[in-house]
């Protein structure tokens, strides 16, 4: 027994002089295998392992050497005891001196995974999971498992011609990365599990058998499936999401790109995008497996995917984006602020954003998506129009259209992404989202919007138009703001209201939509959808509270601005019975919002001045047009009356729609909006009682309360410089543009002689008639500086400020001469710039130049 180093020399053929530990593991194999595993001998192996653990990496490599010969001969069942004993010893024996024990053992379950027999390769998987399920005590420095994740992985593709054993062969494939997986991840020395060699081999083998299932839904249910089967048997498709699940619970923060990018790559490979339903699958696990402090990482990787795939077709691109949005929403399901928690887990980084410009305050993630995805909708856009351009000088007309229709797709789908991201974020982040996109929107005349309108036309930027303002509207949806100044500030306000003044009336619908989105903190629009004249307004039971000072000082900053657009936009010639509806809601949700009594009066007199610019028609509008602002007009002041609770402007209005009941109806919604409502071919002004008149409803509201006196001053809108963004010239420009040209063309009237006649002379001789016309001018004067509003006032002084500075800037430019020049000095000559040196001794210095 003492001898036992010179074993292999000494007495090898004797059995009795055979060292202990060979006869006691001699013992354990009966001599039919069929018997099975010897338990008393097999007690008194476990015996003397326990006792002696230095003998362990001995009976081990035995063990191995007696399982090696017999896989050779085939002698299977040998091979089963041989690996039920060492199942048993690794259960009993806890030491240090298992080290050298585990790896004989892992190299007898290599053996058995490296042969052809299903049989023998399932053996060596159970045996590795129930090795994967010990704790060792103290971690290994040298041990590796790249052969074992080959080789699993090799196993979940097996293509076994039998059904059954394919079945098997996966199942145990799986099983067995599973225990790499538990084996590894929790053991900091063998975090080379995670690197990219590894994770390419284990994401996709347990992606392949997730294809087999045959129920997509069950799969993005986050809660954990069943692994049987109908039958008792395992399911591959089951097994494999539960160990997928498994792997991504475990992930660390820095080991997420690694894990989520083979994904990526398995659905290119295997072309799952188009249809996209086990993409979408398989995101919602990898959504509802990982850390929620994680989920930007997934965000980031699918983004990334988008961009390399700029140029793929366009149901890829769209079904990468329906991606995104799923996991955008599972993420603000979880946590509305975890995109940024991690961004801010560094001091440095932290600070950073504070000291940032507002609209960076997000965080670079959150900016990142949205540039993303703002940036291919400009692809698909141009991408579009570049195929209708090509289709428009080619015969394959079906073609193109197919080819329009899936790039609508992908349009469709990253708005939704762009809406449903921002709509999921707080109030504060959303506000700035806002400002983000409203940035991206592209207006004519500004220098500095981020999309080329040159490169794309008018068709293609208002289509980007279209879809980032619809975009908009549903970041805007629930948006609930405390005050109207935080969520409509200047920098959103003009360039929206910009878009307002364009020539598209569906582009006004939407910011009509916006505005209504915003203005709207008591969700009154549903109460309120559809023009029509409302009987019993207390019957809505609309929501409403005391107009805060905040609002107040909106109103009073940018209460003409509203009121100016609106004018506007019931003008236009192109509105439809949307347009009209929109704007009947947006005066409504104002009165009940955001009007105090001083902004009552001011919406009655925009009444009044809409409900005389369809009677004067200084602007030749249809008569439909004509008849719906008339329509709008009488069904707000019905709604107006009602909410202010004033019966003599109750009767009022109530006797002027029921006049017009009888004897117009085309100047009511009900009748005006219907199809082949007879129209009359003009309006009357001298029917009085079919208009609602300004003085009447003075004398109503005459008393305390209102200021009725500001009723008989007309409205008129404020001037800004927002008519330069539009498309087209306000009437402003216009009537100033045709000024300027009028002076320019017509000769001086100081060198005509003028013509004497007798009207001329009865004029110089009678003054009464112009004293009289002075005294009414100065009247006029006084009476518009004693009543009318301080934002008219101010527009009118700033007008004329305006123009001085404009006539001063004209001035300088003339008087102010840049200095000669050797090289020459540029005229203007018809119209080319012509250069003129100048010679040097012509040129004057100054004295102290001289010398």
């Amino acid at each position: 027994m003492d001898s036992e180093n010179n074993e292999s020399g000494v007495c090898g053929c004797c059995g009795p002089l055979r060292p202990r530990y060979k006869r006691l593991v001699d013992n354990i194999f009966p001599e039919d295998p069929k018997d099975g595993l010897s338990k008393s001998d097999m007690e008194k192996l476990t015996f003397y392992a326990v006792s002696a653990p230095e003998k362990l990496d001995r009976i081990g490599a035995y063990l191995a050497e007696r399982l090696s010969r017999d896989v050779v001969r085939h002698r299977y069942g040998n091979v089963v005891i041989a690996m039920e004993a060492l199942d048993q010893l690794l259960m009993a024996c806890h030491s240090q001196s298992i080290k050298p024990f585990v790896e004989s053992f892992l190299h007898m379950v290599a053996k058995l995974l490296e042969s052809r027999e299903p049989d023998l390769q399932v053996l060596g998987t159970n045996s590795f999971v129930k090795f994967a399920n010990i704790e060792e005590d103290t971690p290994s420095y040298h041990r590796r498992y790249d052969f074992f994740v080959s080789q699993f992985s090799a196993m979940c593709h097996s293509t076994h011609d039998e059904p059954e054993t394919r079945t098997r062969i996966r199942v145990a494939g799986i099983k067995g990365l599973q225990g790499v997986v538990r084996k590894t991840v929790n053991d900091e020395l063998q975090a080379i599990i995670w690197e990219p060699q590894h994770m390419d081999k284990l994401i996709p083998s347990m992606l392949f058998n997730m294809q087999d299932s045959e129920d997509l839904d069950r799969a993005g249910h986050p809660s954990t499936p069943s692994v049987a089967g109908q039958d008792g048997e395992e399911n591959p498709a089951a097994l494999a999401e539960s160990c997928f699940r498994e792997l991504l619970g475990r992930a660390a923060y820095g080991n997420m790109n690694n894990a989520v990018r083979p994904v990526l790559v398995h659905l290119d490979n295997h072309h799952l995008w188009d249809p996209n339903e086990f993409a979408v699958s398989c995101f919602r696990i990898i959504m509802y497996s990982i850390q929620a402090q994680h989920s930007h990482h997934v965000i980031q990787q699918v983004l990334n995917h988008l961009d390399t795939n700029n140029r793929n077709t366009p149901r890829v691109r769209a079904g990468i984006v329906q991606v995104l949005l799923e996991t955008v929403a599972i993420a603000a399901k979880g946590s509305v602020g975890m995109i940024h928690e991690s961004k801010r887990s560094d001091l440095c980084t932290f600070e950073s954003e504070i000291t940032t410009p507002p609209n960076l305050w997000l965080g670079p993630t959150v900016l990142e998506v949205f540039n993303t995805l703002l940036k291919h909708l400009r692809m698909s856009v141009d991408l579009e129009l570049g195929d209708t351009s090509r289709r428009n000088s080619s015969v394959s007309v079906s073609s193109g259209r197919g080819k329009e229709s899936e790039e609508r797709i992908v349009q469709n789908a990253i708005i939704q992404t762009i809406g449903f991201f921002g709509g999921n974020l707080p109030d504060y982040q959303r506000a700035e989202v806002m400002m983000f996109v409203m940035g991206k929107v592209p207006v004519y005349g500004t220098p500095c919007h981020t999309l080329d309108t040159v490169k794309i036309g008018h068709q293609g930027t208002k289509r980007i138009q279209t879809m980032l303002l619809s975009s908009l509207i549903m970041v805007t949806s629930g948006f609930k703001s405390k005050s109207m100044a935080a969520a409509l500030p200047p920098s959103f306000l003009d360039p929206l209201f910009s878009i307002s003044l364009m020539e598209d009336n569906e582009l006004r619908q939407l910011v009509l939509e916006i505005l209504h989105n915003i203005i709207d903190r008591h969700d009154n629009r549903a109460k309120l959808r559809g023009i029509r004249v409302i009987p019993n307004v207390a019957a809505l039971k609309i929501k409403r509270e005391k107009i805060s000072k905040q609002d107040v000082a909106f109103m009073k900053k940018h209460g003409q601005q509203l009121y100016r657009h609106i004018y506007l936009g019931c003008k236009e010639e192109d509105n439809v019975h949307k347009n009209f509806e929109l704007l009947f809601t947006t005066l409504a949700i104002l009165t009940i919002e955001l009007a105090n009594e001083e902004a009552v009066i001011d919406l009655i007199r925009l009444s009044i001045a809409i409900q005389d610019t369809a009677l004067a028609n200084e602007e030749n509008l249809p008569m439909l047009i004509r008849c719906g602002i008339m329509a709008l007009v009488a069904a707000y002041l019905n709604f107006l009356s009602q909410m202010i609770a004033n019966p003599p402007f109750c009767q009022h209005v109530s006797k002027v729609i029921e006049l017009r009941s009888l004897d117009a109806p085309y100047l009511l919604p009900e009748h005006v909006f219907r199809d082949k409502c007879p129209l009359p071919e003009s309006l009357d002004k001298e029917d009085r009682p079919l208009y609602f008149q300004t003085a009447d409803m003075a004398e109503c509201l005459a008393g305390p309360g209102y200021n009725a006196e500001r009723l008989s001053i007309p409205y008129v809108p404020q001037v800004t410089d927002l008519d330069r963004l539009t498309r087209r010239k306000s009437f402003v420009d216009t009537i100033s543009l045709q000024v300027d040209i009028m002076s320019n063309s017509l000769p001086d009237t100081s060198q005509l002689p003028e013509e004497i006649t007798f009207e001329t002379l009865k004029k110089a001789i009678d003054t009464t008639g112009l004293e009289e016309q002075e005294r009414e001018k100065r009247r006029q004067l006084m009476e518009k500086f004693q009543k009318a509003p301080f934002e008219e006032i101010a527009a009118h002084c700033e007008s004329k400020a305006n123009m001085l500075h404009d006539r001063l800037a004209q001035i300088f430019e003339l008087t102010i001469r840049p200095p000669p020049s050797p090289s020459g000095v540029v005229s203007i000559s018809s119209g080319h710039p012509q250069h003129q040196s100048v010679p040097v001794y012509e040129m004057k210095f100054p004295d102290l130049c001289v010398y």
